[in-house]
């Protein structure tokens, strides 16, 4: 059929092209082709000697076990022993705690005065030591049942302390005595038990101290045991005072008590 002149011939259509895949989608695929890796060979050479190790137990079991048993009993033990030692619930004879400050750093009481409550316990031990006590360990903490320090004797006695670090000027209120006598002969199994203060003893407390044999420190005979009079000396005391009238009235007009 003919076309007329200047017609348009109709526009031929071109095949379609396929869009190419997405590289994500290209990984995808190639990742899914692509076959297992194998195991690496430092795994096999691993794998390979603990089965020939497990082997070899099996086999010589009936005679090595002894041998085996030995070293994992001593292997336990060490562990046991480094942590007793690094967690200081082991104690070291002759050597302070790296953290207890010695009876030398605090020579006067405005320097125990500065101390915290936990170094002022560990003070505490450094003097027993210093007085030939035996076997001297800081308890304190929540838990303690009334002993912060324990230790032995020259004499071979069991040593109870407790101690409390009070502002100067407050007292001891017969409560913590009470306490204290409650577990320091029937818990703890002491034979002798003190109560080391800061601070003086309210008379209750003190009259407690006297009546059950506790020998009560407080803030005049904790500065003698701190300057260097030995704990066995001050043990007689007891809860027998805390100075004389004069003494008393000093202490209150330098700490404002009436």
């Amino acid at each position: 059929m003919a076309t007329k002149r200047g017609a348009r011939r109709p526009a031929q259509r071109r095949p379609a092209q396929r869009r190419p895949a997405r590289r994500g989608t290209a990984r995808r695929g190639a990742a899914r082709r692509r076959p297992a890796r194998r195991a690496a060979p430092q795994t096999r050479t691993r794998l390979g000697a603990a089965a020939a190790t497990a082997a070899l137990l099996a086999t010589t079991w009936s005679t090595i076990w002894p041998y085996v048993l030995v070293a994992a009993a001593t292997g336990a033990s060490a562990t046991a022993l480094w942590w007793l030692h690094h967690t200081d619930r082991l104690p070291r004879r002759g050597k302070p705690h790296p953290h207890e400050p010695t009876a030398l750093r605090a020579a006067s009481l405005a320097e125990v005065d500065a101390l915290s409550w936990r170094e002022f316990e560990h003070h505490v031990a450094a003097l027993c030591r210093r007085d030939g006590c035996r076997d001297v360990v800081v308890t304190g903490g929540a838990g303690d049942l009334g002993a912060d320090v324990t230790a032995t004797l020259p004499d071979g006695r069991r040593l109870v302390i407790q101690c409390k670090h009070y502002a100067p000027h407050r007292y001891v209120p017969s409560g913590d005595m009470q306490k204290f006598l409650g577990t320091a002969w029937l818990h703890h199994r002491a034979d002798v038990a003190v109560f080391a203060a800061t601070c003086p003893f309210g008379k209750a407390a003190l009259a407690l101290a006297a009546e059950h044999r506790i020998t009560a420190v407080h803030r005049d005979l904790l500065g003698l045991w701190n300057s260097g009079t030995p704990l066995t000396a001050l043990l007689a005391v007891g809860g027998a005072g805390q100075g004389d009238a004069a003494h008393r009235r000093r202490w209150r007009e330098t700490y404002g008590r009436g």
